[in-house]
């Protein structure tokens, strides 16, 4: 039975896959609408974050989630090291709402998919995928290989929701912000959480009030 509570809780996890911009939206809106946010993040996904947008996360996590705390305005963000087996969000007793992989590289995709848990963030997408609770796994990769897509099949039969990093374009997108909200929205879609972060298909565009 899968999980049917309110997403609460949720853990946000970067890889070094291209698309960095993604997960910092994404933690943004959720801390928006005040959910608790769990923050890992790998060894490259630290440098491909500092080579997208400059933003350096290299310092050890207590001084990180002070400055992410000071940056996004909320104490509701918490960050665990990479080989903090100890962190609560490693124990199914103690299992997040949901899991976000944002983006998501083949090599974690892969090693999820065959069950490892050398690191939290692999540990943590095992322990989502047993207690049921909902694992969104954002790949950034093209084209992608045979390899890549049985490990992604495998882990959408296990339960994992594929959601490829693919912006929409019948919104007509003028700005490489409205494409990033596109996919964010989507995956704000996917746990059932509000937004208005792009425009929905069939719904009549705002009127300019100073017409």
């Amino acid at each position: 039975m899968r999980f049917t509570g309110s997403i609460e809780n949720i853990v946000v996890a970067i890889t070094g896959a291209s698309g960095s911009c993604y997960a910092l939206r994404l933690i943004e809106c959720l801390l928006d609408s005040d959910r608790q946010v769990s923050l890992l993040i790998t060894d490259a996904g630290r440098q491909v974050l500092k080579y997208e947008t400059g933003e350096d996360w290299s310092k050890d996590e207590d001084s990180l989630q002070h400055d992410l705390r000071e940056l996004y305005h909320s104490e509701r963000i918490n960050c665990y090291a990479i080989d903090d087996f100890f962190a609560p969000v490693a124990s199914g007793s103690a299992a997040p709402d949901a899991v976000v992989i944002v983006p998501c590289s083949m090599g974690t995709a892969g090693r999820i998919a065959s069950g490892l848990s050398e690191n939290l963030l692999e540990r943590v997408a095992d322990v989502a995928l047993k207690e049921r609770r909902d694992l969104i796994m954002v790949p950034r990769e093209t084209p992608l290989n045979q390899i890549h897509l049985e490990n992604l099949l495998r882990l959408s039969r296990a339960g994992a929701h594929i959601l490829p990093a693919m912006p929409g374009f019948y919104q007509k997108p003028t700005e490489i912000a409205e494409l990033v909200d596109f996919v964010v929205g989507k995956i704000l879609d996917s746990m059932g959480i509000e937004h208005a972060l792009y425009q929905r298909w069939g719904d009549a565009p705002e009127q300019d009030t100073n017409e």
